[in-house]
């Protein structure tokens, strides 16, 4: 069933429930067609019309997904790109332009990336691997996450026509296209398209399991939860994440991914008010620095611990641990990643982090200071997760929207957040 199936079953027409949710009745026929997704701000009210949870919600409108689906999910591409000329031609461009935009991969010669764009059509794993770890390179450090996308794109139809033409091991394949389905996944979720998140997520998880590459799994399991995690469903993070978790245990012991597990897990708890789970959870992640060299992969597992001060600083915010957080936090802002501003994610949401602090003392010069910093970087950066976490702290504003500057910050954080 989908949405249109189950708004027929109510008896509504496209103009009925469009009144109902508060759009247009056009908004309405995109969403049944799928060529778009209800933003945030308005699944809630589409939930609510429909009469199902917001997770039925995301089941009526993503796309099915499975394994054996992997050939058209990767050759389901717009018109215009299926239309744009040869996929080998359309691959090596679109990658030499990443290359030359981004000038994260200055140091890759461009005869390389020729020659790396050629094992591609051939269908050679290793340079699908090594093509994917570049894409994760230019994700990482590109302010405007959605510019990666029309690669990935590409990149998902060579491997589609790899696998079904045979060329290559299958096992290594299915790897690097469960490998690429996550990085779809985290384009989606910073971009806050929650559904179209959870099915490249599901979709990375069902290809790693034919694969058999327990980490690659437990990773998109991760992924996965961190979609309960933005709506506050500890509960439910906690299951997937307690599967993730077992999966960890049967992969690659000198990789971080149960470490991973662990810094998310702690996460989950402290949405549920656990200190003691998560402060065990917190120190099990940290002890990923007894891990020899070599323990990350740099794109699907990128975990090594550098961002645990923050983390800890965000997980006594949630627990009301005031003095705790301020003291991580503000030590997380002098790490030479965020002090230089190589992240403005990470660093804005350490400023949402230290903002919130502010409005549970009922201090709106911190609240202001600090929210008003990392709106700039919001905007500077495009980052749905940014915008995201700055909704979640108007809603502790409280008492102190009856100050102006308060009420100010909390109107630039809606226009920031609006559709």
């Amino acid at each position: 069933m989908g949405l249109a199936e189950r708004r027929k079953a109510l008896g509504y027409s496209q103009e009925e429930l469009a009144q109902l949710v508060g759009v247009d009745r056009t908004t309405i026929g995109r969403w049944e067609s799928g060529r778009t997704r209800p933003q945030p701000t308005q699944r809630r009210g589409l939930a609510l019309a429909l009469e199902i949870s917001l997770q039925e919600l995301d089941v009526l409108a993503s796309p099915p997904c499975t394994a054996a689906g992997l050939e058209a999910a990767g050759q389901q591409q717009p018109n215009e790109l299926q239309n744009a000329g040869d996929p080998d031609e359309m691959i090596r461009r679109e990658f030499l332009r990443i290359l030359t935009i981004s000038g994260a991969l200055a140091a890759l010669p461009v005869e390389d990336a020729e020659v790396l764009v050629e094992g591609v059509n051939r269908g050679t794993p290793a340079d699908f691997a090594l093509m994917n770890g570049h894409l994760w390179q230019v994700y990482q450090l590109a302010r405007s996450k959605g510019a990666v996308y029309p690669v990935i794109q590409d990149q998902l139809t060579a491997l589609s026509d790899a696998l079904a033409e045979g060329r290559g091991s299958n096992r290594p394949l299915l790897s690097a296209a469960a490998d690429l389905f996550q990085l779809a996944g985290e384009v989606a979720f910073d971009g806050s398209r929650y559904s179209d998140a959870a099915a490249s997520y599901s979709l990375a998880a069902s290809v790693s399991k034919d694969a058999g590459a327990y980490d690659l799994w437990a990773c998109a399991l991760v992924r996965h939860a961190y979609v309960d995690l933005s709506e506050r469903r500890y509960r439910q993070a906690v299951q997937i994440l307690g599967v993730a978790a077992r999966l960890a245990g049967k992969g690659d012991t000198n990789l971080s991914t149960r470490h991973w597990v662990a810094s998310v897990q702690a996460e989950a708890y402290a949405g549920l008010g656990d200190l003691d789970a998560c402060e065990r959870a917190m120190d099990q992640a940290e002890s990923v620095v007894d891990l020899a060299a070599g323990s990350v992969k740099g794109g699907w597992l990128r975990f090594d611990g550098a961002r645990l001060v923050e983390e800890r600083g965000s997980r006594y915010v949630q627990l009301g641990r005031l003095d705790l957080a301020e003291r991580a936090l503000q030590d997380a802002l002098h790490q030479p990643a965020l002090a230089s501003g190589q992240s403005y994610r990470r660093r804005g949401a350490v400023l949402t982090d230290l903002a919130a602090i502010g409005a549970k003392r009922r201090d709106a010069e911190q609240v202001v200071a600090y929210g008003n910093e990392a709106i700039s970087l919001a905007r500077a950066s495009g980052s749905g997760y940014v915008a995201r976490r700055l909704l979640s702290l108007r809603d502790e504003f409280g008492p102190l929207s009856r100050d102006h500057r308060v009420a100010e910050l909390g109107a630039e954080i809606a226009a920031l957040s609006a559709p």
